[in-house]
């Protein structure tokens, strides 16, 4: 039996008659006869007693009938919780980005995507770009932030955030008491550089041709500690300007813009080409284009 066949039953059942039913359901009376004859073969046994006029349940039919009921109210809460989802999203999304851009990028798009959306659970995997380009893929993360430019044949990517380097330095470095810096004036100075990642990508092609010049005095694995350590004095970075802006309003350090052609950082959302986005990731893509105007543009 199928649910149609059960359907059906339930609605002549409670009819009392195979033409009322028929009408109720936009079918001839023929179709409802033969559909119940099948179910009744199925079952094994008669499940109505016909008389002229109307129809009535036997034994097995009142049986039937209970879990009939059920099943009919089973589909409608199914239904009605379906669009109640389109409506308001819920379940969970997995979001993968590196530590810099979970901490300074995403923090006012995840809020108002919470505020949002209550009901959906959001977990956050920070990792390097390499392992949050393979969790994309593998799906084991619904989305991913990574730097571009990037381009993979199973990904799409929607570009959402923009930002330019600039010198970080403390307060009291000479430096500090200029209003942009050349490289060939960062390079005179002992530097802090980030271990791996696509800042030190960068960091490696634009200051090559002052490689025999540039002084690292230190690799360090995290923004955050390059931060604290030039607050300290122990040397000036080269950093996304966004990621200083609230040590810069604090006095604790100095954001320099650099002269010349900007150093550009920029990051967008992957996810797979393939991907089924469900209600929650078409919820998630919505904030995203709210929130950056590049992503919108």
């Amino acid at each position: 039996m199928d649910f149609d066949q059960i359907a059906t039953f339930v609605e002549v059942a409670h009819q009392g008659s195979f033409s009322r039913a028929a009408q109720q359901l936009y079918r001839t009376q023929p179709a409802i006869s033969t559909q119940m004859r099948l179910l009744e073969k199925q079952c094994g046994q008669p499940l109505f007693v016909r008389h002229a006029r109307k129809v009535e349940l036997t034994v097995a039919g009142k049986i039937l009938l209970r879990y009939g009921e059920r099943l009919r109210e089973l589909d409608s809460a199914a239904l009605a919780e379906l669009k109640q989802m389109r409506r308001q999203p819920r379940g969970r999304l997995v979001l993968a980005a590196n530590e810099a851009t979970v901490l300074y990028v995403l923090p006012s798009m995840i809020l108002q995507f919470q505020r949002d959306y209550p009901d959906v659970r959001l977990e956050i995997i920070r990792n390097f770009s390499r392992k949050i380009i393979e969790k994309v893929l593998e799906n084991t993360a619904d989305f991913g932030v990574v730097t571009l430019p990037f381009k993979h044949a199973h990904l799409h990517v929607l570009p959402i955030y923009r930002d330019e380097m600039a010198v970080l330095a403390p307060p009291d470095h000479p430096l500090a008491r200029k209003t942009a810096a050349r490289l060939e004036e960062v390079v005179e100075y002992p530097m802090l550089y980030p271990k791996t990642g696509q800042t030190r990508h960068q960091l490696d092609q634009h200051l090559r041709k002052f490689q025999d010049r540039v002084k690292i005095s230190m690799e360090l694995a995290s923004v955050e500690t390059i931060k604290k350590f030039v607050a300290t004095g122990m040397g000036i970075t080269l950093m996304s300007r966004s990621f200083a802006r609230a040590e810069h309003d604090a006095g604790l350090l100095r954001v320099i813009p650099l002269e010349g052609p900007p150093i550009v950082r920029e990051l967008g959302v992957i996810y797979h080409r393939q991907k089924y986005i469900c209600p929650v990731g078409a919820a998630f893509l919505a904030t995203v284009r709210r929130h950056f105007p590049l992503a919108a543009g």
